[in-house]
């Protein structure tokens, strides 16, 4: 398990990057600010979620249940999360209306909530 979350948090971490620079850049003049605000929302919650990967992959105390829970929900949720948001500010860009996506993305996010709801759960019943 440790090795999933070590490569998905590194992929999700690299690909953030990526596209930061894409958005920065090349796609600066092409989106308007909202759109440009939006995309860098799914670059940031994709970041985020890659470190909390790498640093999930480092925590002994967490069960393998815990940890696998996580996992799925990190990285299902960001894959909702993000990857609808760059669609639904892309599809002018890539010329298809892509607005079904629209509730994909609050599904993400909870999936994302859910992940760190049962960090802090799983967290408060270590024992000392």
């Amino acid at each position: 398990m440790r090795k999933n979350f070590l490569v998905t948090g590194s992929v999700f971490i690299l690909i953030g990057v990526i596209l930061g620079a894409l958005g920065a850049h090349a796609l600066k003049e092409a989106l308007t600010p909202e759109q440009l605000a939006s995309f860098e929302t799914g670059v940031r919650y994709q970041i985020y979620h890659g470190f909390a990967l790498l640093i999930m992959s480092l925590i002994d105390q967490a069960t393998a249940t815990h940890k696998k829970t996580v996992y799925y929900l990190f990285t299902v949720g960001t894959i909702f999360f993000s990857l609808s948001i760059y669609l639904l500010s892309l599809q002018e860009i890539l010329g298809i209306t892509l607005k079904l996506l629209g509730p994909i993305t609050p599904i993400g996010g909870l999936l994302l909530i859910i992940g760190w709801a049962v960090n802090v759960y799983n967290f408060l019943k270590l024992k000392r």
